[in-house]
């Protein structure tokens, strides 16, 4: 899992642009949000953990299969760069870990028997809801 991690930072396309919201004068001589491209065919996942990523990404991915995130919280490059590359290792981590099967829970006895009465109870009030004939 780590190797396809580091795999994906080494091919990682970082880009810095200049960052909106608040900054005062620096958000305007600076470029400090950083945009971050990895192509998710090169990565060369196993066909479940990359229907899992392309699941997980949803809007980050393009139609070119390039996985887009950006970071923009902090005033420094090199902070903005680190959370880029934190976000692209726990997005990855998430898609490579499968998810666990579902255990079958049963129901006892009294437990079936107390939900049958309660549909049962608001069965009959439904039933007696509607038009009033006098």
């Amino acid at each position: 899992m780590r190797e396809i991690v580091d795999r994906a930072l080494a091919l990682a396309e970082e880009k810095f642009v200049v960052a909106g919201g608040p900054g005062g004068q620096n958000v305007n001589k600076v470029a400090t949000a950083v945009q971050l491209r990895v192509d998710i065919f090169a990565l060369r996942l196993a066909p479940e953990a990359f229907h899992r990523l392309r699941e997980i990404a949803g809007g980050k991915l393009t139609k070119a299969g390039e996985l887009v995130l950006s970071a923009s919280e902090y005033r420094t490059q090199a902070e903005n760069r680190e959370a880029a590359r934190a976000r692209l290792a726990a997005l990855l981590e998430e898609a490579l870990t499968p998810p666990r099967p579902r255990r079958k829970t049963r129901l006892n006895r009294v437990g079936k028997e107390e939900r049958l009465k309660g549909k049962k109870v608001r069965g009959t009030i439904k039933a007696h809801r509607g038009k009033v004939e006098w």
